[in-house]
């Protein structure tokens, strides 16, 4: 399989795949950070408005890489009942770490899109977009917590993803995009050449140029 250049290469791609959603006006909504640069890429081959949808991973509190489920906003959570077997855990053991997370989120949300409200979903085709999937575990709590606010359907574009994750997710969304579904992952940064870290100031910034350039763009199609 072949490799992505970096993020925006990975953006331009996966654009072309979702070439026919245009029509539908949708909005595209990025997991932050990675997935903002490619989402970014997506929304301007589709003349598509760029949101972020912050969502923070709960780990296990002696191993936080080890993901048993995500906060997503504005309230949602999610845990993997595999997951709380396997570690012997529970919701009120993880209590501090959710509350923490949960905290992450606001931060993160005031952050990124500082007042400006919640975009809409309702009756609206969204596209959620990130840099790839290994577990599939902030993807889910992201989806599922767009679904509250009833968008017409959600359409889950990433670059990378296991096949087992794409089969699990097929059940959460109306369609999953994937260009490259390798058997053994690795890591997702392997599927890159250049996978380097998405400072806060880079998603901010991206954030800012897609929306001005999305206004620029809104009077030449009316």
């Amino acid at each position: 399989m072949t490799r992505f250049h970096d993020r925006q290469d990975a953006g331009r791609q996966l654009a072309e795949r979702l070439a026919s959603y245009a029509a539908e006006h949708p909005i595209v909504l990025a997991l932050p950070r990675g997935g903002v640069t490619v989402g970014y890429e997506v929304a301007r081959a589709l003349s598509a408005p760029l949101d972020v949808w912050v969502v923070r991973k709960v780990g296990v509190p002696w191993q936080e890489e080890l993901g048993v489920g995500a906060v997503a906003e504005p309230e949602y959570l999610y845990l993997s009942d595999t997951m709380l077997r396997g570690t012997g855990l529970s919701e009120d053991r993880l209590a501090d770490v959710i509350a923490a997370k949960r905290r992450e989120v606001a931060q993160r949300v005031q952050k990124f899109r500082g007042e400006r409200p919640r975009p809409a979903l309702r009756d609206r085709t969204v596209i959620v977009v990130d840099d790839g999937i290994a577990t599939g575990g902030t993807i889910r709590a992201a989806v599922r917590s767009m679904r509250s606010e009833r968008p017409k359907q959600i359409v889950l574009a990433v670059p990378v993803a296991p096949p087992e994750e794409i089969r699990a997710l097929e059940t959460e969304v109306d369609r999953v995009i994937a260009l490259l579904t390798p058997a053994n992952l690795i890591a997702i940064g392997y599927w890159y050449d250049d996978f380097t870290q998405v400072s806060d100031d880079e998603v901010v910034r991206l954030l800012d140029r897609a929306r001005r350039e999305h206004a620029a763009a809104v009077p030449a199609h009316a």
